[in-house]
């Protein structure tokens, strides 16, 4: 299972998913990490740049090139939720505390 986790301060998960500086993309299996990668997407800086759904197309790119099956944050607004639905990704809001631990916790969410 690929995971891509908003990342927050001291390695906990972000609150914020369309507005996160930073993420995580992170393979695991089996209850344990086998890749971790930190990536600064600044999708803060560039929510509202661009076209109307240019920052969801940004997004829906980034996470087909590094085929996350779900995503983990503590919000996100309800047209992102829609479009990463229709890309068949799911979505685990609310997840708290450290970043690792939601991304092996999530292995063994019901799909």
């Amino acid at each position: 299972m690929i995971a891509c986790i908003s990342l927050g301060a001291d390695g906990q998960v972000g609150e914020s998913w369309g507005r996160a500086h930073r993420v995580a993309v992170a393979r695991v299996e089996d209850g344990e990490v086998l890749d971790w990668q930190e990536h600064e997407v600044g999708w803060d800086a560039l929510h509202d740049a661009g076209t109307p759904g240019a920052h969801h197309a940004r997004i829906a790119r980034f996470l087909r090139e590094h085929g996350v099956d779900v995503v983990l944050v503590g919000h996100m607004g309800d047209g992102m939720v829609r479009m990463l639905g229709k890309l068949q990704i799911r979505t685990v809001l609310g997840t708290p505390g450290d970043a690792r631990a939601a991304a092996v916790a999530a292995e063994r969410l019901p799909v």
